[in-house]
């Protein structure tokens, strides 16, 4: 066997070996031991890092399809290519995790996710400024208002049915195609961030188990995933935040837009957050850098100690102690029984049962927190930035307390392997149950007049019977493939205030206001001197109020 000579030192700094580094100082010997507990705050902050930037992207989700002017299919795949990093390399990197030096493997992990994020922020560098599509408003040449429908010659038949529509939209260009395919940059960030994010669980939790007591292991690791939670609520927080900033905060003149922040035009900052993400995906990966391949077992310093005295009384009589050197791994004899290992552990039935559980509970999840923000907009009528807070203040802290109150359960009760299972089978059960009432949950569909209800204000029971041009709006030539809402006094939604027929408007930017609107039918108020304003209309809703 292949041994390895502790030099002489004098009897001031005698040394006690580390199969690692080598030798250490008897005086250094108590800090080193306190390196477990560095390991897992710098995993903790590393939990809290990917879940920081995760939550993020997932917030801006979007804002990116509203940038790019992308489809909805399209933001989930670029969603779905950190998950498609993730499963590149998370078995392999399972496999030789005890193989391997962690802390340096979960370190580069971090630095690589910190590249993803940069390389994500690049298209809002390469690209010009976000214009967003407005309607074009003629001035009147009697008056200093602007006419939305000014237009003496109608280009639309009243009674256009739902096919000639549809064949004027497509034939108009209204179906969405990509502006730019710099999205590229965002899928491969993604992608990388994934690539990167695969070593920190599974290598940190190994790590903790193979060097913290048994009955502290579970709870160490609720901990730490506990404290990683609240990297997820602030990425939703700051996504609020930045979703409440135009996307060219800072280059354009926030007071001529004609938008807000409730505007299905609307995009926030969502680049800004990346910066932030990935700085602190980088300072997350420095601590790892510096921690050993392996540490004592917690509890057994005091053997340590003893065993550290006696090489110092060796060492005085000038003696060399022998021990075996740590084995140099060769990767082909790391990966050869790779997957004799995989196919072993595929045919545990109980793991199987478990891994079709685990695959159910994040199918879920996942589509839950990726869409969630853009269900809430649309439902119940919420901007992008309060649905993104909401997430951010209520569900994910709920989601932390249960984390850690299942790690502090296990460690209560002494919970094994049968319980913990008894346990996870309850909790599965009852949140099975309780997301049963999710579909009692209704709301009120926004009116949109000529497509949810009629210019009368009488709901459309099918989409053939839509009409978008009225007798009201006839004249005013509006074009079919333009979205710029206005809200009418009568509570209805128009696409347009052509639609709406407004004949002039006063005021500008987010304060103008659109008078003598012949399609707005507001019961009490006299002919003629009907008005709307910019943006959908309020609709109610038990769940939000607004203000």
């Amino acid at each position: 066997m292949e041994t390895r000579m502790i030099p002489d030192q004098s009897k001031d700094n005698p040394p006690f070996l580390d199969r690692s580094i080598g030798a250490l100082p008897v005086k250094r010997m108590y800090p080193y031991f306190s390196k477990l507990k560095i390991f897992l705050g710098a995993l903790a902050f590393s939990f809290f890092a990917k879940g920081f930037s995760g939550s993020y992207m997932k917030s801006m989700s979007t804002q990116i399809e509203r940038r790019f002017e992308i489809s909805s299919s399209v933001v989930g795949i670029i969603d779905g290519s950190f998950e498609i990093g993730n499963l590149m390399v998370m078995i392999l990197v399972s496999y030789l995790g005890s193989k391997v030096h962690r802390p340096k493997v979960i370190a580069a992990g971090c630095l690589i996710m910190s590249f993803g994020t940069f390389l994500s922020v690049m298209p809002h560098f390469l690209m010009g400024r976000y214009n967003y599509e407005r309607i074009p408003l003629t001035e009147d040449n009697s008056s200093t208002s602007l006419s939305a429908c000014s237009l003496p010659l109608p280009l639309h038949h009243p009674t256009l049915d739902a096919m000639e529509m549809t064949r004027e939209l497509k034939n108009s260009g209204c179906e969405k195609a990509a502006s730019s395919y710099l999205w590229i940059f965002v899928l491969m960030g993604n992608l990388l961030r994934g690539i990167g994010e695969a070593p920190i669980m599974p290598l940190g939790v190994s790590y903790v188990d193979d060097f913290a007591k048994e009955e502290n292991s579970a709870f160490y690791i609720g901990t730490i995933r506990s404290c990683g939670m609240v990297g997820p609520t602030l990425g939703f927080l700051l996504g609020a935040f930045c979703a409440n900033l135009w996307v060219d905060v800072g280059v354009v003149d926030l007071e001529s837009l004609t938008i807000n922040p409730k505007d299905t035009r609307w995009v926030g900052a969502w680049w800004l957050g990346l910066v932030i993400c990935a700085a602190v995906s980088f300072l997350a990966s420095l601590p790892f850098w510096f921690l050993p391949y392996s540490l004592p077992k917690e509890g057994e310093e005091r053997n340590l100690k003893k065993l550290s005295e006696s090489s110092v009384t060796i060492q005085e009589d000038h003696c060399k102690i022998e021990l075996p050197s740590q084995p140099q791994l060769k990767f082909s004899e790391a990966v050869k029984d790779f997957l004799p290992t995989l196919k072993k552990l595929l045919g545990n039935p109980v793991f199987l049962v478990y891994l079709f559980l685990t695959i159910l509970q994040y199918n879920s999840m996942v589509g839950l927190i990726t869409f969630e923000t853009k269900f809430m907009e649309q439902q119940f009528n919420v901007s992008v930035s309060r649905a993104i807070f909401l997430i951010g203040v209520i569900l994910l802290p709920i989601t932390i307390l249960g984390m850690f109150l299942g790690g502090f359960i296990i460690k209560k009760f002494k919970l094994h392997i049968t319980g913990m299972a008894k346990f996870g089978c309850a909790t599965f059960i009852a949140a099975y149950l309780l997301n049963l009432l999710y579909f009692t949950c209704d709301c009120e569909v926004l009116q949109v007049a000529g497509l949810t209800v009629s210019y009368s204000g009488v709901k459309q029971s099918s989409f053939p019977k839509n009409n978008l041009i009225a007798s009201c709006n006839s004249d005013c030539s509006c074009v079919l493939n333009q979205w710029d809402p206005v809200c009418g006094d009568n509570g209805i939604t128009y696409m347009t205030a052509c639609f709406a027929g407004c004949k002039s408007s006063i005021g500008t930017g987010k304060n103008m206001v659109f008078h003598n609107c012949s399609c707005v039918q507001a019961e009490g108020l006299e002919s003629g001197n009907f008005s709307a304003v910019l943006g959908q209309c309020q609709r109610e809703s038990y769940l939000f109020h607004q203000t």
